[in-house]
């Protein structure tokens, strides 16, 4: 991933220097359960454990060997003999390649997943603060971006919270169904090694044991993993676009914050964009389109091939560094957002009283009117708002079929902004346990 987009500590899960030290610790686990079974010596298996462990892996001879190999595994195991020594040669007991990657594949995703989980934690904290500050902060819901009825700020925020706690508990299950070690040989039939080395390198790395490895660990796992990324960013990128919308001139009910010497445009000064949330919606598209290739690496040849190989240097760095970054990201935005709660009270008036249309229409109902004669009075009195910039109040009063049906304080009353947010500390209990 470009640094433009990516913070270290998920970087450094993925760094080559990492990865090397991850394939040590995988065959010196094993060569430690070799050990205890009697397949080598525990001299060896000590040896190989204090030498390899002070090593300090050379990325270029490792890269000038495979040059040579045109294999990465036997290239890294070539330059981990020259620390070792003549103990070498019981590194690798009848393992394959494949065990040593994928097993080291799951190390990765695992400790991805856990700072993912971190960074989702932060986002959390942030939507619930933000949330209670803008419990009772009035202003107006919309369906297809029209003006439908009120709402309040802090459960739009609440409704960010219940999805991306969703979001936790998917990665959570994503997490465990990726931690899977694979240490069964070549077609995974452990012919060549016994059962009980994947068991001791599993537990060792804090993995279960792949029930049918078949050479590699099953793709579907890791496609289930990337989908579930996908999924997180996607909600990125429905409170990105929540956040986009509010901050359009016309409505301006919420901004991103807007930091002293910032710059909006090249041209024209007085620009404050929305950047860090259109940045966002980019990066969530970047991280879904990492999830088609994760499911198309599922279908391999028979026991293995290594099509998904290529796939997954990219994706597995990829899509794990950019929602890291977005999730952080985020948080900042969620944090830092401006809230104008005066702008939103100004839109909600904006059509003088049209929000209000449907307890009209549902108090007409009750007085016996039929639901079509009730809609056609409320939409005629309503289109002379909308088409005449009437007050509908006043329009509704001064309309006789429907102070037929009403009287003028039960008319009144079907404008009391309190009605339409009695249940939010309901929807807070639900939400946060708490009102």
């Amino acid at each position: 991933m470009i640094p433009r987009y990516s913070r270290a500590e998920m970087v450094a899960i993925w760094s080559q220097e990492t990865k090397y030290r991850i394939w040590f610790e995988i065959e010196a686990h094993a060569c430690d359960a070799l050990a205890e079974i009697g397949v080598i010596p525990h001299e060896a298996a000590k040896t190989i454990w204090e030498r390899g462990g002070a090593a300090t892996f050379d990325v270029e001879r490792i890269d000038e060997i495979e040059r040579e190999t045109k294999h990465d595994v036997i290239a890294f195991l070539t330059h981990l003999a020259e620390f070792v020594g003549p103990d070498a040669r019981f590194i690798h007991q009848g393992m394959t390649s494949s065990d040593v990657l994928d097993t080291c594949l799951n190390v990765q995703l695992t400790r991805a997943a856990d700072l993912l989980l971190s960074d989702l934690d932060a986002l959390l904290a942030a939507l619930e603060r933000r949330a209670f500050e803008h419990k009772d902060t009035v202003t107006i819901g919309r369906s297809h971006g029209i003006h439908a009825e009120p709402t309040t700020f802090g459960v739009k925020l609440a409704l960010a919270h219940a999805e991306f706690a969703r979001c936790r508990e998917r990665l959570v299950a994503a997490r465990a169904e990726v931690a899977t070690c694979a240490i069964s040989g070549a077609v995974g039939t452990f012919a060549n090694i016994d059962p009980r080395v994947e068991e001791h390198v599993a537990k060792a790395l804090g993995l279960q044991p792949e029930p049918v490895s078949t050479q590699v660990i099953p793709r579907d796992r890791h496609a289930m993993f990337f989908a579930t990324l996908g999924v997180i960013a996607s909600c990125v990128e429905r409170l990105a676009t929540e956040v986009r919308h509010l901050q359009r001139t016309e409505v301006l009910e919420a901004e991103e914050y807007f930091s002293p010497g910032q710059k909006g445009s090249s041209a024209m000064p007085h620009k404050r964009n929305p950047v860090l949330t259109e940045n966002l919606t980019g990066l969530a598209r970047m991280v879904r389109s990492f999830a088609m290739p994760a499911m198309e690496n599922v279908a391999l040849w028979h026991e293995r091939d290594i099509s998904h190989s290529s796939v997954e240097r990219f994706i597995g760095p990829d899509a794990t560094i950019t929602l890291d970054f977005a999730l952080a990201r985020l948080t900042g935005v969620v944090d830092k957002l401006l809230v104008y709660p005066e702008r939103m009270e100004r839109n909600l008036n904006q059509f003088r009283g049209l929000v209000h249309s449907q307890r009209v229409l549902l108090a007409l109902t009750q007085a016996g009117l039929s639901r079509e004669e009730s809609y056609r009075l409320v939409q005629r009195n309503a289109m002379r708002v909308w088409e005449q910039g009437a007050d509908f109040l006043t329009e509704l009063l001064g309309d006789p079929e429907v102070t037929q049906a009403l009287g003028e304080s039960e008319i009144r009353e079907k404008f009391d902004l309190g009605y339409h947010t009695k249940h939010v500390d309901t929807i807070f209990r639900r939400v946060f346990g708490r009102a």
